[in-house]
């Protein structure tokens, strides 16, 4: 009896000298897993699959109808194929809208429009991010509530200010009443508040440091990640924007998306040549997140982080 006893005692002292040894094994087993890659099943390979495939369909159509007539594009069944006026039609489009002169205004236009967004937005999301003045809560309200308004009716009033400067017809027509934007001040601002820290911001005044320092050496740095996805957005939507470069300009000056409204003109329109110029007017967005696409994305991902 007593045998049977010590054994039972010295298997209950072993299961417990197991358990911390076990309890250790597992967490050895998750730290060794928790650096690793995560891979993604066959379901979730087919969605995205799916979802890019759908992405890609306009885009790869409108190649393929850039290369054929109006006639075979009016057939019932559409081509999913290149045919054999992809450079004619490039060149006609070229010619006929003027797409040299449109794609150079165009890259003016929304580089001066991303830079300069990119920089007020920036100054101004740090003045509401970390300095103290009066009125800051009503001026960041007021500033929200103007991306409520349509911009349908600032059309008018703005199109007499450059009439009365004779700009009409001019660049600077388009860049000026674009400068900035109140989703980029907003944008900076609920990035910087949270990227920023105060304590940094004050260190370096106690250092000595002016304004324009603490924006150069500090603000930029840490807004970096924030600036370039801003910068990214502003120039898409620059280099699409067509609602007010119509109004502003003609064409003898155009921007792409004015060009392309030339293409459309016509008693009888020709869809391969429409088709072919909106293919230029893509390519350069392409050809720029191809080049910067892995920066772009770092940005986004860098900004999540610290966010």
């Amino acid at each position: 009896m007593a045998t049977t006893t010590e054994t039972t005692r010295s298997e209950a002292a072993d299961e417990a000298a197991a358990r911390p040894a076990a309890r250790r094994s597992r967490r050895e087993r998750r730290a060794g897993t928790a650096g690793r890659q995560l891979h993604g099943g066959w379901l979730t390979y087919t969605i995205l699959t799916v979802f890019t495939i759908g992405s890609l369909y306009p885009l790869v159509w409108q190649m393929f109808a850039s290369s054929h007539t109006t006639a075979r594009l009016a057939e019932p069944t559409p081509p999913f194929w290149f045919g054999g006026r992809l450079f004619r039609n490039i060149e006609q489009a070229w010619t006929d809208g003027n797409m040299g002169t449109a794609m150079l205004n165009t890259l003016f236009v929304a580089g001066a429009i991303t830079v300069s967004t990119v920089l007020f937005a920036t100054l101004a999301g740090f003045a509401f991010a970390k300095l103290r003045f009066r009125a800051k809560n009503f001026l960041m309200l007021l500033v929200i509530g103007t991306m409520m308004v349509p911009p349908q009716l600032t059309v008018v009033p703005m199109f007499m200010a450059i009439a009365e400067l004779e700009w009409t017809g001019q660049l600077q027509a388009v860049i000026l009443p674009m400068m900035v934007s109140a989703f980029g001040v907003f944008f900076m601002r609920q990035y910087l508040a949270q990227a920023l820290p105060s304590e940094l911001v004050e260190a370096a005044r106690v250092d000595g440091a002016n304004s324009l320092r603490i924006v150069w050496h500090v603000v930029f740095p840490a807004a970096r990640p924030a600036m370039s996805v801003l910068g990214m957005l502003t120039f898409v939507t620059a280099w699409n924007e067509f609602f007010w470069p119509i109004i502003a300009l003609t064409q003898q000056n155009p921007t792409v998306q004015v060009a392309l409204t030339n293409l459309g003109r016509g008693y009888i329109q020709d869809q391969g040549v429409i088709m072919a110029g909106a293919f230029l007017a893509t390519m350069p967005l392409l050809i720029a997140f191809v080049l910067f696409g892995r920066q772009i994305v770092g940005g986004i991902m860098n900004g999540a982080l610290k966010g």
